[in-house]
């Protein structure tokens, strides 16, 4: 008896598979990129390339309120190294305890229409006394 020969089928599954195995590879690494930025960089940079950006600088002394109906906060993030350097955060939701005016915070989000950065997540850098010291053992 002749046997078919079924390679036809094995190519186009295989195809298949790797096409659907690239598609996601693609939608996952464009739907997780982000620009990481500082505030310099990030005054420096187009504004279709802040739609979707983390930023990292140092929370200002004064412009600092917090929201009173919800929770969140407005602030004004200073580059680290040029404090006149500035851009405006607004952040709807939980504010970590260890946020204060001089805190080094890491947001992500997008520039709005309007001209401030509109954040979706706020991370604080833990402040020094939780770092470890250096012990004599």
């Amino acid at each position: 008896m002749a046997t078919k020969k079924n390679t036809p089928v094995y190519l186009a599954a295989l195809f298949l598979f790797l096409g659907g195995v690239g598609w996601l590879v693609w939608s996952g690494i464009n739907e997780n990129s982000v620009y990481f930025l500082n505030v310099s960089e990030a005054l420096a940079a187009q504004p279709d390339t802040l739609k979707q950006a983390r930023l990292f600088g140092t929370v200002a002394e004064t412009g600092l309120e917090k929201h009173t109906q919800t929770p969140g906060v407005d602030f004004i993030l200073q580059d680290k190294d040029d404090a006149a350097k500035t851009i405006a955060i607004v952040y709807t939701g939980v504010v970590p305890d260890t946020f204060k005016a001089g805190a080094e915070v890491i947001v992500e989000g997008g520039l709005t229409p309007t001209g401030h950065f509109a954040a979706k997540t706020l991370m604080t850098k833990c402040p020094s006394k939780y770092q470890k010291e250096n012990r004599k053992s």
